[in-house]
């Protein structure tokens, strides 16, 4: 029963979260690794803005 109204609510994009689901590890991996790059960089810019 639940399926037929996720199917009828999300239609195309049903098949998208499946495909999520099945690699959330890969997913989650690259989101945390964009993040801790981006804390990074802006740590490092801050650092050198305080030097000059």
């Amino acid at each position: 029963m639940t399926d037929v109204f996720l199917d009828f609510m999300l239609g195309p994009m049903r098949g998208i979260g499946t495909f999520y689901y099945e690699h959330q590890m890969i997913f989650n991996s690259i989101v945390v690794g964009v993040a801790a790059v981006a804390l990074f960089l802006k740590r490092k810019a801050k650092q050198q803005k305080e030097q000059a």
